[in-house]
């Protein structure tokens, strides 16, 4: 067994560590009942949501406030910043693409996933008003906490905001989902020096605390993993079997529309690149980024890199069209941000800082631009979309 890296972290305050001792305490016991070792996707789920203990399932505060510095940029709350909070003409652009969508489909209908603090709902739905689009929206959230927070910002908008409890079995309209994908629990796996592939754990070292241990992968992942990348021995990824089984699912209930998948990773030539040897595996923690999942577990995010082949693939197997693929700048600026930022008067020099300062943060190579994502899939979708109309990637995937 090995015991992960250390990690510099920011101290817990003493709620958020006794939380987190409930949550070591919940997670030894499943390691437990497992017969001393925890495959790192159940460990995964379990840390983001056990019930009152995971992350995603207790009250703690996760994303950033949506208040501002003198810059425009969101003042450091919660864990991370994603980009609906960083400013709402990422909705406002959203809204354009989905306006399209439900136009060629003839549909009113928004299905978003995950929608974190209603900020992208309650932007989307703005821009698509201001259209002269007028659609219903429906949210799929797996928090109580973050449901309770979208349905308190939502709510001036009544109840055209509605949360469902369980998949659609049929759904025509415009699907969204910002981070959502990296949030799934993914598998992890090694190459051992031999070329077998091997499934990381996690078990208790003989102090109690949380170590890796690895162990034969069984058939399954054994085949998946071969099957992407040859064997390099050493080498430590992972593989998010779940995300692909819920692209797999959408096929059988989006009757006809779109998707949009917002999220940071790679097409999987980067993703298993030699050099990435590590994998892609993130933590954060009050606005710092770490690479040890198996510290402060109940409070601290994790997340992994999204295959975005691997999502085409099972998009394409479900018999679903792929529509686009591009970098989130790329999709941004196709979609009409510049027009929409334009409409700030440069002028007033205070107010024109705080729109540019995030949306510089959005369009960045260095920043949010390059690392983040843009994949559609969908049905009976006659029209080029317009967030892909240059720049698709579509042949890199």
């Amino acid at each position: 067994m090995q015991r992960p890296a250390t990690a510099s972290l920011p101290a817990l305050d003493p709620d958020s560590a006794r939380h987190s001792a409930r949550a070591a305490a919940h997670l030894r016991q499943a390691i437990g009942a497992a017969g001393g070792w925890l495959p790192f996707d159940q460990w995964m789920a379990q840390a983001l949501y056990a019930p009152g203990l995971g992350y995603y399932a207790a009250g703690a505060l996760k994303l950033a406030a949506p208040a501002v510095d003198a810059r425009g940029m969101p003042i450091a709350a919660g864990d991370f910043v994603t980009a609906p909070e960083l400013t709402p003409l990422f909705g406002h652009t959203v809204a354009r693409q989905v306006a399209q969508v439900l136009a060629d489909t003839g549909t009113a209908t928004v299905l978003e996933f995950g929608a974190g603090t209603g900020a992208l709902a309650d932007s989307v739905l703005a821009g698509l008003d201001a259209l002269g689009v007028s659609a219903d929206y429906r949210i799929i959230e797996v928090s109580a906490d973050l449901r309770a927070r979208q349905q308190a910002r939502l709510a001036p908008h009544g109840a055209r905001v509605q949360w469902l409890d369980a998949l659609p079995t049929s759904f025509s309209g415009c699907v969204l989902a910002n981070e959502v994908l990296d949030a799934m629990p993914v598998s992890l796996f090694r190459w051992s020096e031999a070329g077998a592939v091997l499934e990381r754990g996690v078990a208790l070292d003989a102090n109690g605390d949380f170590a890796w241990d690895d162990r034969p992968a069984g058939a399954p992942l054994a085949q998946a993993v071969a099957a992407r990348m040859p064997p390099l021995p050493g080498y430590v990824s992972e593989i998010n079997l779940q995300a692909e089984a819920w692209m797999r699912a959408m096929g059988g209930w989006l009757a006809c529309g779109a998707a949009l998948l917002f999220d940071y990773g790679f097409p999987r030539r980067e993703y298993y690149h030699p050099q990435r040897a590590g994998g892609t595996l993130m933590c954060h923690l009050r606005h710092h980024a770490h690479a040890d999942p198996l510290v402060a577990p109940g409070v601290q995010d994790i997340t992994a890199h999204v295959d975005f082949t691997a999502m085409a693939d099972a998009a394409l197997e479900a018999g679903l069209q792929v529509l686009g693929y591009t970098s989130q700048a790329r999709f941004l600026m196709n979609a009409g941000l510049a027009e929409l930022l334009a409409r700030h008067d440069p002028a007033d020099a205070r107010a024109y800082a705080q729109a540019v300062a995030p949306v510089q943060k959005l369009l960045s190579e260095a920043e949010m631009g390059e690392l983040f994502k843009v994949l559609a899939v969908g049905r009976d979708i006659a029209a080029p979309l317009r967030g892909f109309a240059r720049g698709d990637r579509l042949a890199a995937l």
